[in-house]
């Protein structure tokens, strides 16, 4: 009982880099992802680049207030059959002719909100609207991001199904947290993608291939390692909190063999491809003119009375206390005051 009062209040006090790649992953991508920029849109980026890296985990906080934004993050490849991955419709419409967009929804519609959001930064583009392409910019940062994480292509997001509670937060938040000053992100120059559409799902299908790993590995490692090796206590807000101990990630880490780093630099890459991709179609605007101009920068604000009911991919200390634990989790969310 002690143990769960203790949990409770941690919960509360969270820090916002804790948060679901995780909020420090997500800012990396995006912040990272201005410097492959051509000259001609890397000044007005880096003008606005703390605004591109902190409204990055905005989509993550939405997911919570407004309804239909948490099925953007995510597909779970495994719920449409064998070899979905390659027979999945590549475009919305073509989709929809095969299945009912209830079916998506619920399944995830991850890669095809990608283009979309895309399609979106290009019209905000054309019309030069600051506003828009930075929050637009921004969210497509975070739902590519969301594409090259094994754990986001599958029904088996948090492990649940493999008694492996709590690998989703662990694979994407606590490595990178922990080991990320070490990884090279130096990922080249943005380029044109003719058919991004097409990428995002070259991403997917990579991602999904990872999974066996994932989770594979995370097994194989954990045998190697008695509970109290495998977790540790770090001081949370003057409050003890049990997390992975920084042995056993480097063990998960190191046979894992790169693939964090790399699926980060993926999203790296990616954003910036598609960024620039968006500005092309747009017919290349001046973006310099734009820098100076003086205005207030979007902030997302929510009034919803309470938090949505969605997926979670934090793990608790137990199943037996999940339930209780996810409430006062998404009471924290939902009471912390916005920092944009």
């Amino acid at each position: 009982m002690r143990y769960f009062l203790t949990t409770i209040i941690w919960i509360l006090f969270l820090p916002n880099e804790l948060f679901g790649w995780g909020f420090f992953a997500h800012r990396k991508i995006n912040r990272q992802a201005v410097y492959s920029l051509p000259p001609e849109m890397i000044g007005f980026f880096k003008y606005h680049i703390n605004y591109i890296t902190e409204n990055a985990v905005n989509p993550d906080r939405r997911r919570y207030a407004v309804l239909g934004e948490a099925e953007k993050h995510f597909i779970d490849i495994d719920a449409f059959g064998d070899s979905a991955v390659f027979k999945l419709p590549r475009y919305w419409h073509q989709a929809l002719e095969v299945y009912s967009e209830e079916e998506l929804r619920r399944k995830g519609i991850g890669p095809w909100n990608v283009y979309l959001t895309q399609l979106k930064l290009t019209e905000a583009f054309k019309k030069k609207d600051v506003k828009a392409i930075l929050r637009l910019a921004a969210d497509l940062g975070h739902y590519i991001g969301d594409m090259n994480v094994p754990l986001h292509t599958t029904k088996n997001y948090n492990g649940q199904l493999t008694n492996q509670y709590g690998i989703h937060g662990f694979w994407e938040s606590r490595i990178p947290e922990l080991l990320a000053e070490e990884y090279d992100f130096f990922v080249g120059k943005a380029m044109y993608l003719e058919r991004p559409q097409y990428h995002i799902w070259e991403a997917v299908e990579q991602a999904h291939a990872a999974l066996d790993s994932v989770l594979h590995f995370e097994i194989i490692v954990s045998n190697r390692f008695s509970e109290d090796k495998k977790y540790s206590y770090e001081e949370r807000n003057g409050i003890n909190t049990r997390v992975y101990s920084m042995e056993f990630t480097k063990a998960y880490h190191d046979l894992l063999d790169g693939q964090v780093e790399r699926q980060m630099k993926r999203a790296i890459k990616m954003a910036a491809d598609f960024w620039y991709t968006a500005w092309v179609n747009a017919g290349q605007p001046d973006l310099n003119g734009l820098v100076n101009i003086q205005m207030e920068l979007p902030e997302e604000k929510f009034e919803y009375k309470e938090p949505l009911d969605v997926r979670e991919h934090e793990g608790f200390s137990s199943k037996r206390e999940d339930s209780n634990l996810r409430q006062a989790f998404l009471a924290a969310i939902w009471r912390r005051p916005s920092t944009y």
